[in-house]
């Protein structure tokens, strides 16, 4: 495993949400952090079929585009009952022809599949947030980092905090979905904190005891 040894990083995202909540994560650690958004970086494809190698196609191409290190995020949310959709294409469910995101249309679409199934009970509704992180290097060394937290699906949306599917995923042991809870509540992991919630602190904190700590 290859230690971070500088605190300068690229954030290698586009997604407002993903970007405040990494900023959110790393801000205790003191990174001079800058997205691909604000670098003005194009997007690159994501052509890859699991949250690794798309992980790694963002933040290797933040890391050669800027010469820094880059930490990327690929998740999504992967439902039993459906196979394990949306899976790696869950951003591209809420796709709209103009090229625009619209995550309620989004939800709304995972709730008239699950319908089609027959998945009407909370046993029959569950799944998990899956999220994994990749720091590259511009010389091509990645680092990958998997964090998953398990739940269910629940309808209607409940919440308006979080972001993409926030609103209809209540974690395992909660009453309360993602899209209820305060960004503090959702991933607000900070060191020294035995346990993360959700998968993107998850994974973080497992980005923290391989790459930051000695």
């Amino acid at each position: 495993m290859r230690k971070l040894d500088t605190r300068t990083i690229v954030v290698a995202s586009h997604n407002a949400g993903k970007i405040a909540e990494i900023a959110d994560l790393i801000g205790p650690f003191g990174f001079s952090a800058k997205s691909a958004a604000e670098l003005k970086f194009d997007e690159p494809d994501e052509t890859g079929t699991t949250f690794e190698e798309n992980a790694a196609i963002k933040a290797l191409a933040s890391a050669k585009a800027s010469g820094l290190p880059a930490l990327s995020d690929d998740s999504g949310l992967v439902i039993d009952a459906l196979d394990g959709a949306p899976g790696v294409y869950t951003a591209n469910w809420a796709q709209r022809e103009d090229g625009s995101r619209d995550f309620a249309m989004a939800m709304e679409k995972v709730e008239k599949a699950l319908a089609e199934r027959g998945a009407t009970t909370a046993a029959q509704r569950t799944g998990r947030f899956v999220s994994v992180l990749c720091l590259a290097w511009p010389d091509g060394h990645t680092e990958f980092f998997r964090g998953e937290i398990e739940g269910q699906v629940v309808w209607p949306p409940r919440g308006t905090s979080g972001f993409g599917y926030d609103p209809v995923f209540q974690p395992e042991g909660y009453e309360t979905t993602f899209g209820e809870m305060t960004a503090d509540q959702k991933h607000g992991w900070k060191p020294g904190d035995a346990e993360a919630l959700s998968h993107r602190a998850r994974a973080f904190k497992l980005f923290v005891e391989t790459c930051l700590e000695a």
